[in-house]
């Protein structure tokens, strides 16, 4: 009588040896796929900016000339001197020698129509004297414009601004300087007022300082 062989089973740990060697060699597989996927993307991207730095000069040249040259789109004319009024007003009424003291000047609207005006320092200006003597004007620093719209709607009927002064002198000057290197005045009456150096007749009414 034949019989047949017996068919050899595996081992519980023998099927857990050869599960684990399955999923170690997936994960290398992964891996391996992954850097190669990372180094191509590392060549792509040195051929790519290698090209744009060997021709960065044309595109600069292709940037440079898509950049529209800035116009002018305002319709909108700058103030006159009958558009607008200057008033000027101080914190105090004294101050020590060496001390500051801090102006409000304001820009008020008197016009018909819309306008443009410079509020930089460059052109709303205080002027401090002495007698008929200037010792102090806010001008003698650069400053870009400030351009502010002015109208007679409420929100653009009027602007203010914070000057202070240091007490100090500058009137001898053509140059900039900082104020803490500025001389300080003296003892005496000085008068302040403002200005607009586009339109001389616009100035604020005086207003009287002591430096005791």
């Amino acid at each position: 009588m034949a019989t047949g062989k017996k068919k050899r089973r595996m081992s519980p740990a023998k099927r857990r040896m050869y599960r684990r060697r399955r999923i170690v060699a997936g994960i290398a597989l992964v891996v391996v796929l992954c850097l190669c996927g990372a180094l191509i993307w590392g060549v792509g991207k040195g051929v790519t900016s290698f090209y744009t730095w060997l021709h960065r000069a044309d595109i600069n040249a292709v940037s440079r000339s898509a950049v529209p040259t800035a116009r002018k789109t305002s319709g909108v004319p700058n103030c006159s001197s009958s558009d607008v009024t200057l008033s000027l007003s101080s914190s105090a009424a004294t101050l020590p020698v060496g001390g500051s003291i801090d102006f409000t000047a304001t820009v008020t609207y008197t016009g018909s129509n819309q306008c443009l005006i410079n509020v930089s320092s460059a052109n709303r200006v205080l002027t401090v004297t002495s007698s008929d003597q200037t010792v102090y004007h806010s001008d003698v620093c650069p400053a870009n414009a400030r351009m502010l719209l002015l109208g007679r709607a409420a929100e653009l009927k009027e602007n203010s601004q914070k000057i202070t002064w240091g007490a100090n002198s500058n009137a001898s000057d053509t140059e900039c300087r900082q104020d803490s290197e500025l001389p300080k005045v003296a003892r005496g009456t000085y008068v302040a007022r403002l200005s607009l150096k586009n339109a001389p007749d616009v100035r604020s009414e005086p207003v009287t300082i002591e430096v005791q």
